[in-house]
């Protein structure tokens, strides 16, 4: 027998659990992979943090803005972590803070015109990286992907388990 047809025999011998587990490791390595290259690029391209990054994609997102507890829930990150990574924005005068008039206590946060321009070129150059890194994936190969990993993230967070 050959190295391919006992490596094929070795994998229909394994439980399906143990699949489903290599899946799950392959799927962390993977994300952690791609995050780590864009966090790279963005560092050497742009000068810029992937968290940072990914608050400007949100506000661009939200051109009327955003208060920061919005942020922070979109962003999945504590407050805290979201008023340093705008503190560092305003600082580079790509994100404007403004107190509402209503509500003296809380900010609203959105791109300056300056901020809107480079995140703009900024994203275009993620989706190069992206779909770079993402090269052997196939239209409908990407499109299976996304609505099986939607259906599962849809499960996880509700807490449902498929028999």
């Amino acid at each position: 027998m050959t190295v391919a047809g006992k490596t094929r025999e070795r994998r229909m011998v394994r439980p399906i659990s143990k699949q489903r587990l290599r899946l799950w490791l392959r799927l962390l390595r993977s994300s952690r992979a791609i995050e780590a290259r864009l966090r790279e690029r963005l560092r050497t391209e742009f000068a810029i943090t992937l968290p940072q990054f990914d608050a400007m994609a949100a506000l661009a997102r939200h051109e009327s803005g955003m208060t920061m507890t919005e942020l922070s829930r979109q962003l999945m990150v504590s407050n805290g972590n979201v008023t340093g990574i705008i503190d560092r924005l305003a600082a580079e005068k790509l994100v404007l803070r403004q107190a509402p008039a209503s509500d003296r206590r809380s900010y609203i946060v959105r791109l300056t015109p300056k901020g809107a321009s480079q995140f703009s070129t900024m994203a275009k150059a993620h989706e190069i990286w992206i779909d770079e890194l993402l090269v052997e994936i196939n239209a409908l190969e990407a499109e299976t992907l996304i609505e099986r990993l939607d259906g599962l993230v849809r499960r996880a967070r509700n807490g449902e388990a498929r028999p």
